[in-house]
């Protein structure tokens, strides 16, 4: 099918050395049963033969662009500004849509117009085994930002948004070298109400050491940068600044503790000096 000039969805898949995986991701796009999109695929200096598989995929829709590693955020970011749809839909290289994923999501824009950000339930895959998500791990609905704070609540390849989110928050902070999902939900939802597709439209496979969760130590490190970004923004209440300050000590707390076990004491005093810091705010 034809690409048209202005579909209503963008897709957006950053990726780098997963050609295997990156293939079912790119079908599982291709198969879907709503027809009106942009596939926008990221190759962020892969090495592993990504680019002569993605050549051998036939479909105007799919546009692929490689460019030297810079990481994922600024993968993710090239996309955002070469997208023409109305709506972004983000999906991780490793992860994988049923084919009805952009048609569900498609009844939901238009049941719930004034709603800017989507997302599904989703089912996890670890090591070839479906992984029960905790009561912790549950998606919510309606203004989520507190519930934002402690974990990452909206799975990227979950989401739906409409573009104009990007041009009002931000894209995702490229200073980031991990949780920069968590860093722009933060954002995003301070500002905007969250829909939740309840129906399980997307498959994650976790678990494997070539996911930069289990390649980079100390993730609670970027989580706090983006907690202090927004206790610095001058734009959150005093309920929404306690609740990020209690998060900001929760974290601040737990990783130093970590970098004490690591031999890394000063990477803590560091850390903790934050507390104080932004205690006066609340």
């Amino acid at each position: 099918m034809p690409a048209k000039e202005t579909p209503f969805f963008s897709v957006i898949i950053p990726t780098f050395d997963r050609k295997d995986f990156l293939h079912t991701a790119i079908m599982s796009v291709l198969d879907q049963t709503f027809p009106d999109f942009e596939l926008i695929v990221v190759d962020d200096g892969s090495s592993d033969g990504t680019g002569e598989m993605v050549e051998k995929v036939e479909d105007k829709r799919l546009k692929y662009i490689y460019q030297e590693n810079h990481g994922v955020a600024h993968a993710r970011n090239k996309a955002l500004k070469r997208s023409k749809g109305d709506f972004i839909a983000l999906l991780d290289s490793d992860d994988r849509w049923v084919p009805e994923k952009l048609s569900r999501a498609f009844h939901y824009i238009k049941q719930f117009p004034d709603i800017k950000i989507f997302h599904t339930e989703e089912v996890w895959f670890r090591q070839g085994k479906i992984l029960n998500q905790k009561r912790i791990h549950s998606n919510p609905s309606g203004f989520v930002y507190q519930k934002a704070l402690p974990m990452c609540c909206i799975s990227i390849s979950t989401a739906v948004a409409r573009k104009d989110v990007f041009n009002t928050v931000g894209g995702f902070d490229e200073s980031l070298e991990a949780c920069e999902d968590y860093d722009l939900w933060l954002r995003a939802t301070h500002r905007y109400e969250v829909k939740l597709i309840p129906e399980c439209l997307t498959i994650k496979d976790g678990g494997r050491p070539d996911q930069l969760s289990s390649r980079i130590w100390g993730l609670d490190r970027f989580r706090i940068r983006a907690l202090v970004k927004m206790l610095d923004s001058g734009i959150l209440d005093k309920e929404d600044y306690q609740a990020t300050y209690a998060q900001l000590t929760r974290k601040c707390k737990i990783f130093a503790l970590g970098a004490r076990k690591r031999g890394r004491e000063e990477q803590g005093r560091i850390v903790l000096s934050l507390i104080d810091k932004y205690a006066s705010g609340t």
